[in-house]
């Protein structure tokens, strides 16, 4: 369907239908509509937090997904991770009723706001949209976000704001971001990832470049090889962010306490504001020069940039603190990609814990074999990896790939078969002093859960 005919049907409809709407991105992509006055209502598989807090705003939830629910709808919004033989999707298609990925209504949702803030990228994209919406919030300029990730400012994943601006990650997967149309696009940095859908990197850069076709300013990763292809022939204006004094956003007078970095943010030659951050690691650094310069070429001040930067803690699952047991820090982080982990254990290792303790659970078939020898490479920063099993997510393990695989090959590695037993292992390992630190986008949080839990 067309972008004007999709459109123009959202705007005659009243009643939409969320496919999924518990999970995070379809939950605020359900509050954005019943703030635009839609009636909504969805399914979800099981009840959860996130259902109970839509229920209480008003939205109609059904547990599971029965076919006789989608009766009623204008149109129905699905999420890729639908499937097609889902009983509701199957309702719509026999009963003629649009059906709208999320994607094309979150940028339907996006239309009415005149600047679109879209952070993309491989890596980051979460931490970097909390940023740039902590600094926009301490200019109080009451923006509306849409996250990846739960943001304690905001209390959750979405804030619908009042203002003039959309802040928003701007996701790679099956295309999803040629939805969107943003005015300011940010391209943290392009990795090989999402092996099922982008075949080669050549087909991934293609869709990136197509993503910023409509901005008028491109913000860019000017060290990023692939960045510097993307926006090489970009007719807009380009403002290139690094750690070389050779970039327009760049750190000078760069000092580490703790893991955390404080620097000078220099801004065309001159110098911008001074920060020190609470959120340890050079990919920080590099995601707080990009929120900077989104902020900067929205005319945000030095001061509330500099405040905005310095009162960010970190997303949930992006190193966030778990607790404390018997002097073992743990920590939980969701990184999942090779270039993830090396960067989050390069900052983990600044902080001065005895002993760092990765347990590591892989996402995805595809991604842990096509990228087998980088995850290898990629855990120098641990003292000892842990390995669960591989979370399969949507996929059928039709290469055998495991994760004792891995283990076999990292070393200083172990793998168990059980959240309890990897349990029982760092409770028998991990002393006063030493970091527990879980890593994956799965369910391996649970293990720190565990872990913080006495006998």
């Amino acid at each position: 369907m067309e972008r004007t005919e999709l459109f123009n049907q959202l705007k005659n409809a009243e009643n939409l239908y969320f496919i999924g709407i518990g999970g995070v991105s379809m939950s605020s992509a359900a509050m954005f509509a019943k703030e635009r006055g839609y009636h909504v209502a969805g399914s979800d598989k099981a009840a959860s937090s996130i259902t109970e807090k839509l229920k209480n705003e008003g939205v109609s939830v059904f547990i599971p997904h029965q076919a006789d629910n989608v009766a009623g709808a204008d149109m129905v919004v699905y999420t890729a991770a639908v499937n097609m033989e889902n009983p509701e999707m199957r309702y719509a298609r026999d009963h003629d009723i649009p059906l709208v990925t999320r994607a094309e209504f979150l940028g339907f949702i996006m239309s009415f706001y005149p600047n679109r803030i879209g952070v993309s990228g491989t890596h980051g994209k979460s931490t970097t949209t909390s940023m740039i919406s902590h600094i926009f919030l301490s200019a109080s300029l009451n923006p509306t976000i849409a996250l990846g990730a739960e943001l304690a400012r905001i209390g959750g994943t979405y804030h619908i704001g009042r203002g003039d601006d959309f802040i928003y990650e701007s996701c790679e997967y099956k295309d999803s971001f040629l939805s969107f149309d943003p005015s300011i696009a940010l391209i943290l940095n392009i990795d090989h990832d999402h092996v099922d859908y982008f075949f080669t990197m050549e087909q991934m850069e293609r869709s990136f470049k197509k993503s910023i076709k409509n901005a008028h300013t491109v913000i860019a990763n000017g060290a990023d090889e692939r960045v510097e292809r993307t926006v090489a022939d970009f007719g807009g204006k380009v403002i290139r962010f690094g750690m070389e004094a050779s970039f327009d956003f760049h750190p000078e007078g760069l000092s580490y306490q703790h893991g955390c970095a404080s620097f000078i943010i220099t801004a065309f030659g001159k110098p911008l504001c001074s920060v020190s951050l609470a959120v340890p690691g050079e990919h920080n650094i590099l995601n707080a020069l990009a929120a900077a310069a989104a902020a900067y070429e929205c005319g945000v001040d030095s001061a509330l940039i500099a405040a905005g930067l310095e009162s960010f803690t970190g997303a949930k699952r992006r190193f966030e603190k778990k607790g404390r047991i018997h002097g073992v820090d743990v920590y939980d982080d969701y990184a999942h990609h090779p270039t993830e982990i090396k960067a989050t254990l390069a900052g983990v290792t600044k902080l001065g814990y005895h002993k760092i303790f990765c347990i590591f659970q892989p996402h995805t078939y595809t991604r842990t074999a096509e990228l087998f020898s980088e995850f290898v490479q990629s855990f120098a920063g641990a003292d000892q990896t842990i390995f669960a099993d591989i979370y399969s997510a949507r996929e059928v393990n039709t290469s055998g790939i495991t994760s004792a695989d891995l283990a076999e090959a990292v070393p200083e590695a172990v793998y168990f078969d059980s959240f309890e037993k990897i349990v029982h292992y760092l409770r028998e390992n991990a002393g006063a002093g030493d970091l527990v630190l879980t890593m994956g986008a799965g369910d391996v949080y649970k293990i720190g859960e565990m872990l913080l839990q006495e006998e």
